[in-house]
Order: C-alpha cells, then sequence, then structure tokens
C-alpha cells in the first residue's frame, strides 16, 4: 500500500511538472489554417528562447515541424515518432508524460528541423514585436512565432505541433466524410 502511495504521489509530481512546463511557454503568433487530412503539413516558425540568468541575450531560431500522416491504417496502438524536439541538454520525459496521459496521436512522424540560434540583445518580447513587424510586412501568415524560458524551447515546438493537430482534427474528419472513408 506505501508502495502505491508512492507512485501516486510520483505521478502527481509529473503531472505538475509537466503543467508548469506546458505553461511556461507560448505561442505568441499562432496560425490558423488546418493540417492536411493526407500526406505532409509544413509548420514554418521563429522560436524565441529566453536567456539563461547568467547572460544578457535570447535567441531567436527559425525552423519548421513536418508532420506526416499515415498512409496506410495502422493498429491504434502505434505510436507517434517525434525526431528533433528536444536537444541533449532538455527533458524530453514530458513526451512520454504526453503521450501516456492525454494525447491520442496515432501513428504519426513529426519532424523538426531548425537552422542555427541566433543570438539577439532584445528581450524575449522585443525580439517577439520586431518578428511579428517583419511578418506583418511580408504578409506572412503560416508562420508562428513561439517563446519559451531557458531550455524548454523543445515543450515548445511540441506544444506548437499538438495543438496544430488537435485544432485541425474536426476539418480532418470532415474531409475524410467527404471523401467517403467515414459515414
Amino acid at each position: 500500500m506505501m508502495k502505491d502511495r508512492a507512485m501516486w504521489f510520483e505521478d502527481v509530481e509529473h503531472e505538475s511538472r509537466f503543467r508548469e512546463n506546458w505553461e511556461a511557454v507560448q505561442i505568441a503568433r499562432p496560425v490558423s489554417y488546418s493540417l492536411f487530412t493526407f500526406g505532409e503539413s509544413e509548420l514554418p516558425y521563429f522560436l524565441v528562447c529566453d536567456k539563461p540568468a547568467d547572460e544578457d541575450t535570447v535567441t531567436v531560431t527559425h525552423g519548421e515541424v513536418r508532420i506526416t500522416r499515415p498512409t496506410i491504417i495502422t493498429a491504434e496502438n502505434a505510436r507517434p515518432e517525434f525526431r528533433g524536439f528536444f536537444g541533449e541538454l532538455e527533458d524530453d520525459s514530458i513526451v512520454e508524460f504526453l503521450m501516456a496521459r492525454t494525447a491520442g496521436f496515432s501513428n504519426l512522424r513529426i519532424d523538426n528541423s531548425s537552422g542555427p540560434a541566433e543570438i539577439v540583445s532584445d528581450r524575449v518580447e522585443e525580439a517577439v514585436e520586431k518578428l511579428n513587424r517583419q511578418l506583418d510586412d511580408q504578409e506572412e501568415d503560416r508562420t508562428a512565432i513561439l517563446t519559451a524560458p531557458h531550455g524548454l524551447g523543445g515543450v515548445a515546438l511540441l506544444r506548437y505541433a499538438a495543438e496544430r493537430i488537435w485544432q485541425s482534427g474536426p476539418d480532418n474528419v470532415q474531409e475524410l466524410r467527404e471523401r467517403g472513408f467515414l459515414p
């Protein structure tokens, strides 16, 4: 019985840490288009990460998440593949927690690729304002801006991809119905 209680407290601790990390990252400039029902969707982004406590610069990284839907129906328990989301120093246990508790992504392949981080001396808010102006000037509405505390860039990318998948669900189901795959 003591072991069960210890496991329960461990679960609460993991959930609390997950929620703190999830809520610490933000999608400062969301996008509103749905993911493709079939094939691959590209989600370009700028990731603005806050500075470590002992430095006075933030980083801006330009990248793209690619979400590939399966072309062959697989078993419901096939796990999604996440590639390029977490660096060596970042904690990827958040993916395991998300998969075990809340997400039902089916067999998706989710790849992240990004360029080198550019160091800027602005604050996070200033970097976001500059990027928003740049994207507005270019009339770019398909590129998101994400923000994260130092060390949580992978969590920001995961949240962005997960929210795009969840928000695209109704449109994807409607397309499946229109094509005769669902009643």
